[in-house]
Order: structure tokens, then C-alpha cells, then sequence
């Protein structure tokens, strides 16, 4: 199988590239992770306004483009390459998705615009204090109130954007099962604390919720496939915003190998230099195989996505990881002052390899999906 980018697939990237290079260069991406938010609110609105990409895979009947999830792992591929930091992967993917997958038409037309637009931030709070996203794992309660509707009571942690995000997409457990709501911002009995973590450009808070009112979206207790679905395609898109980092940090590895002067003779003409770049590169291009593929089975509604998606995010992740570490081999002692730039991208390999689930999870993830953990039978 070849994969080939149609003439306006690769003028959309252009064109995000064109635009993230001129409003979110390195040193804007710097000072942007020290502040609270951890993003231009102006660029935000530029992005929505003149490129559309808040509504890139939203169905034109929610307010959205109608684009498939191939358009947006180009554009996810260039916010990886940049770290571009924005509440894009909380608010476009994972939230949207969900609500996308919920069954709730209602809740889609009313919801979805605004995300569409850029005028709502949105999250999913899914992890608690664990950090598991297995749905077993999750135990965050919901219950009726008197007046018919639903309170949630808890802790969600490492919410992506869940302190400037504008709708919170809940997933709780009430009487009947695995549910889904959605929680103001404002809220009654809602706490949001910012959490300290490696990567400042993307920021992750802990909410705490006390008898907070919330919206059930779908049908009470059938939120489980759904969301099985929403994590599918959120591992995707994630592997795309991996590899194109990965390939940030060969760039880079490549470019100092060829100036970098040792012994009278560049770098880059050691064989062991040779043999590093080498490895990052087949490793790069084996999840980058993966990742189209899983891209691919999401847009034709295939089968085989639940098994490819887990496979690119295994792929993609233990790449991005390793090429982060062995760029900043190659760049010896340069690569770990803070000077430098790789030392973002092995924060952001890091906080991402851990993101959606660890390359083990999503292995074992895959042997429990094709059946490889059941017992053999005897002969």
C-alpha cells in the first residue's frame, strides 16, 4: 500500500505550517508554557476565523467543515512538529468526539457549533486518580437529584486544558453503567486546580466535583461504546502529533550532525552517528506506516480500527520517545542545556507517551482485542 497526500491535502498543511511558523515559533511556544492558560486566546481566534481548524472534523450539520480525520492528522501533524501550544487535542478531539459519539443528537446540534467556532473550549475528563484510561478503571459517581437531573461527585485528574476550558465532557458511573455529561465551566461545587507537570506546553489540571449539577448526554449507562470509539480515534490523531515531532527532532539531529565539527571531521560522518540517524529514521517511518493506516481504517469505518489504532499509538509513541532521547545523544552536551529546543520535545514525548496509555498498555490492549490473552486451547 502506497499512501500519497492529494495537491489540496498538502496545500492545507502549507498552509497550517505557514500560519503556526508566523504565530507560534519557538520562543512564542517558551514563553507561552510559563503562563497560566498556556495559550493565545488572539491566535485561537485567528485559527478558528481565518483557517477554520476548530471545525476541520465536524460534520457540516453541527456547524463544522465536514472534513475527514485524514485533513485533521495534518493538521495535528503540524502542531506536533511546532509543540504548538493551544487546547486544540482537548477541545477538537477528545471532547468533540465524544460528544460526536454519544448518540445524542441533540446535545451534537447544541453543543458542537460552538466548539466548531472557537468560541467553546472543551475537554474530557476521563482519567482519575490512577491515570488510567482503561474504563474499568473509572469508579467517579453520578446520581439523580430531586429534580430529575444529575449530580457527579469525585475527582477527575490530568484533564488536558480543564482549567480554561468552557465545557467540561464528563464520563461517569451511575446505577445503570458508563455515562456521559457535561459540566459548565461555572458550576456549582466544581473546583479546578492546575496541575505542575514535565510538559508546559500541555497544561493539565485536577477537577474536583461536590454535588455538581450536570447534563446527561445520551442514554444513561451506554456511554461505553462511544467513548471506545472516541479513544480509537484520539490515539490516531495523537500518533499523527507524535510523528511529525519525532521527525522535528530528526530534522534537527540531522541538520547538527552535518555542522558539528569532532576531531577535524563532522559528526555525521561517524558510523555510529550514522547508525543513530539511521534507526530514528526506519522507526519514524514504521509508525508513520501505522498511523496512515489506522487514519485510513477510521475515514473507510472499517473493523480493523480498533486493532490499527492501537498499534499506531504503540508505534508512534515508543518513536517519538526515542528519537527525542537519541537526538539529544547526538547533540551531546548542547542537547541537554535549556537553551536548546529538544529539551521541550523530550517533555512532550514523554507527557504524551503516557497521554492516552503507554505503548504496553495499547499492546496489551491489542493481544485483548484480537483475542491473543485468551488461553490456547489444548490440542
Amino acid at each position: 500500500m502506497e499512501w500519497v497526500y492529494s495537491a489540496e491535502q498538502e496545500e492545507l498543511r502549507s498552509t497550517v505550517r505557514r500560519f503556526l511558523q508566523e504565530k507560534a515559533p519557538m520562543n512564542e511556544v517558551r514563553r507561552l508554557a510559563e503562563t497560566d492558560g498556556g495559550y493565545a486566546p488572539e491566535v485561537w481566534q485567528q485559527m478558528a476565523e481565518q483557517l477554520g481548524l476548530q471545525s476541520m472534523a465536524i460534520p457540516e450539520e453541527y456547524g463544522g467543515a465536514g472534513f475527514s480525520l485524514v485533513e485533521l492528522t495534518i493538521v495535528l501533524q503540524e502542531m506536533g512538529r511546532g509543540l504548538f501550544p493551544s487546547p486544540y487535542f482537548a477541545s477538537v478531539v477528545l471532547a468533540a468526539y465524544a460528544l460526536l459519539n454519544s448518540g445524542d443528537d441533540a446535545a451534537k446540534k447544541d453543543l458542537l457549533p460552538g466548539i466548531a467556532s472557537g468560541q467553546t473550549i472543551a475537554t474530557l475528563a476521563l482519567t482519575e486518580e490512577g491515570g488510567s484510561w482503561d474504563l474499568r478503571a473509572l469508579t467517579m459517581s453520578a446520581r439523580r437529584d430531586r429534580e430529575g437531573g444529575y449530580r457527579l461527585d469525585g475527582r477527575k485528574t490530568f484533564v488536558l486544558d480543564g482549567t480554561i476550558a468552557d465545557l467540561i465532557v464528563v464520563v461517569a458511573r451511575t446505577e445503570r453503567g458508563l455515562s456521559l455529561f457535561t459540566v459548565d465551566a461555572d458550576a456549582a461545587g466544581l473546583e479546578r486546580t492546575a496541575l505542575s507537570t514535565l510538559d508546559g506546553t500541555r497544561k493539565q489540571a485536577r477537577l474536583d466535583f461536590d454535588g455538581t449539577p450536570a447534563r446527561l448526554i445520551g442514554v444513561d449507562g451506554g456511554a461505553q461504546g462511544g467513548l471506545v470509539e472516541t479513544l480509537d480515534t484520539a490515539a490516531v490523531a495523537l500518533a499523527a502529533e507524535q510523528i511529525a515531532a519525532a521527525e522535528r527532532c530528526l530534522e534537527l539531529s540531522v541538520a547538527y550532525a552535518k555542522e558539528r565539527v569532532q576531531f577535524g571531521r563532522a559528526i555525521g560522518s561517524f558510523q555510529a552517528v550514522k547508525h543513530i540517524l539511521a534507526d530514528m529514521f526506519t522507526q519514524i517511518e514504521l509508525a508513520k506506516s501505522a498511523a496512515h493506516y489506522a487514519a485510513w481504517q477510521a475515514v473507510e469505518d472499517t473493523d480493523e480500527l480498533p486493532s490499527s489504532a492501537c498499534i499506531a499509538q504503540a508505534y508512534a509513541s515508543q518513536a517519538f520517545w526515542d528519537t527525542a532521547v537519541e537526538s539529544i545523544e547526538v547533540h551531546g552536551g548542547i542537547g541537554f542545556t535549556w537553551e536548546h529546543d529538544l529539551h521541550l520535545y523530550f517533555k512532550r514525548a514523554k507527557t504524551s507517551q503516557v497521554l492516552l496509555g503507554t505503548p504496553a498498555y495499547h499492546r496489551e490492549l491489542l493481544a485483548q482485542r484480537i483475542g491473543l490473552d485468551k488461553p490456547i486451547p489444548a490440542a
